[in-house]
């Protein structure tokens, strides 16, 4: 009987501990997107369509449901949830396995002092490959939202692209902003969190004496100040995703890119920033509370920290 007790308490290592970081964070960042996928349509609407939906997005809201049904506002929910539900999985076990790398690689009292790189590149990688996984979905999901009439669902949509576009133009033709997007958005919002946790479990003592319910509040709070300095720093490259993604273009990805900056200008570049903020703002806090519930669910406690302790 004792045997059996210890090893049900042994602490995860290796490859089961990261599949459980990968299987946390797909939660998190798959329930997360999804239930955020109203928001996501009404900010991909005023991208796309400037002119029509001008009034903000309350007013846009309404608009769409006049106009469509309120049916209209989970267009695009199949790719969301299944292409951040993939991504999350390498967003946040790639950067758990990315920043214990560069712990052992650099030792823990130089990776200590130099934590704001080690999130950094941590989360640069871990974003790199997951959006990989992530590119052809979401460029599904805006082809749904900017084209309603265009496929049913998920595997019609995704099915008609490829027949018509192919791989590398139908799929990735969005990859250059997406990584211009995500690499930046996700480096801010992992090194804001960290640093604004830290300072939070700074003031309030030994990590060990924080109760459950209040290391949650604290990746909320946390998580919603990453979101937002998240969601302006990605702005700009979330316009020119939705728009390269709108229609399949001619031209490099490059010239694309550069002739759709030029034309939109700094103020269209920040079209949709208010309900981004919002979307961007609550999904970030309810992911880093979710996954940091679900790592203690999982009994995933193993992992690396660098962050600086107050001196007793």
């Amino acid at each position: 009987m004792s045997t059996i007790q210890t090893q049900a308490t042994v602490a995860p290592t290796g490859a089961s501990l990261y599949a459980r970081y990968a299987l946390a964070g797909a939660i998190g960042c798959g329930v997360t997107h999804g239930a955020l996928t109203p928001v996501d349509v009404v900010k991909t609407r005023i991208q796309l369509e400037p002119t029509v939906y001008n009034r903000g997005m309350g007013a846009a809201f309404r608009q769409i449901v006049k106009a469509e049904g309120a049916g209209a506002l989970l267009t695009g929910f199949g790719p969301t949830f299944a292409g951040y539900f993939v991504q999350g999985a390498f967003k946040f076990g790639g950067y758990e396995f990315w920043r214990k790398t560069f712990i052992d690689a650099l030792g823990t009292e130089t990776a200590q002092n130099n934590r704001t790189l080690i999130y950094s590149a941590s989360a640069g990688i871990a974003e790199f490959f997951a959006d990989v996984a992530l590119c052809p979905l979401e460029a599904t999901r805006i082809r749904l939202v900017s084209q309603p009439t265009f496929a049913t669902g998920l595997v019609s949509g995704f099915s008609r692209i490829l027949k018509e576009d192919g791989v590398m133009r139908g799929f990735y033709s969005g990859f250059g902003p997406i990584l211009f997007k995500q690499v930046p958005y996700t480096i801010t919002k992992f090194v804001v969190y960290e640093r604004v946790l830290e300072a939070a479990l700074d003031a309030a003592g030994p990590k060990e004496k924080i109760s459950g319910p209040t290391m949650t509040a604290f990746n909320l709070g946390s998580g919603l100040v990453a979101g937002v300095a998240a969601a302006i720093i990605s702005q700009p490259a979330d316009t020119l995703l939705s728009k390269i993604n709108k229609s399949s273009g001619t031209g490099s990805i490059t010239s694309r890119l550069v002739g759709l900056a030029s034309e939109l200008g700094v103020r269209g570049l920040f079209l949709g920033l208010g309900p981004r903020i919002v979307m961007v703002g609550a999904l970030t806090a309810f992911q880093f509370a979710i996954y940091g519930d679900l790592k203690a669910a999982f009994g995933a406690t193993g992992g690396a920290e660098i962050a600086k302790k107050k001196k007793e």
